[in-house]
C-alpha cells in the first residue's frame, strides 16, 4: 500500500481510495450549512444535498439504505471518482482510508466489508 507520508493524488500515484468508494456508499456524508454553495465560502452544490427534519445537511444519497453518495461514479472497488473532488465537504477531506495516514481506521474497513472487499493493508 501507500507509504506514510505520501499522497497519491499529488503524485500521480493511483490511492487504495480511487478503486474503492466503499465509505461514499456506506456512511451518511455530512455537510455543514456553511460548505454549501451560496454560503459565503460554501462549494458543495446545494442540489447534491438534502437536508433531515432537523435541519442537518447532507449528500444525497448516501447514508440510505443501500444507496451512496450522489457525487460518487463509477463503480466499488474497481474504479471510483468524485464528481465535486474539489468542493467535496469536510467530512470527505477528512476521512483517511485505513492505512494512508499511517493507521488504521475501523470505519474505512469496515465500509469495506458491506461492499465484500478486504481490509486494506499496511504493505
Amino acid at each position: 500500500m501507500l507509504k506514510t507520508g505520501s499522497d497519491p493524488l499529488s503524485t500521480g500515484t493511483k490511492s487504495p481510495c480511487q478503486r474503492c468508494g466503499a465509505c461514499c456508499a456506506t456512511f451518511r456524508v455530512p455537510v455543514a450549512s456553511a460548505e454549501i454553495e451560496g454560503m459565503p465560502g460554501g462549494t458543495v452544490p446545494r442540489c447534491d444535498t438534502d437536508t433531515l427534519k432537523n435541519g442537518r445537511h447532507f449528500m444525497r444519497g448516501s447514508g440510505t439504505n443501500g444507496g451512496r453518495c450522489v457525487a460518487l461514479e463509477g463503480q466499488i472497488g474497481r474504479n471510483v471518482s468524485c464528481r465535486i473532488y474539489d468542493r467535496r465537504p469536510k467530512g470527505c477531506r477528512n476521512f483517511a482510508g485505513s492505512w494512508e495516514p499511517g493507521q488504521n481506521n475501523d470505519l474505512c474497513n469496515r465500509a469495506r466489508s458491506v461492499h465484500s472487499l478486504t481490509p486494506l493493508s499496511q504493505f
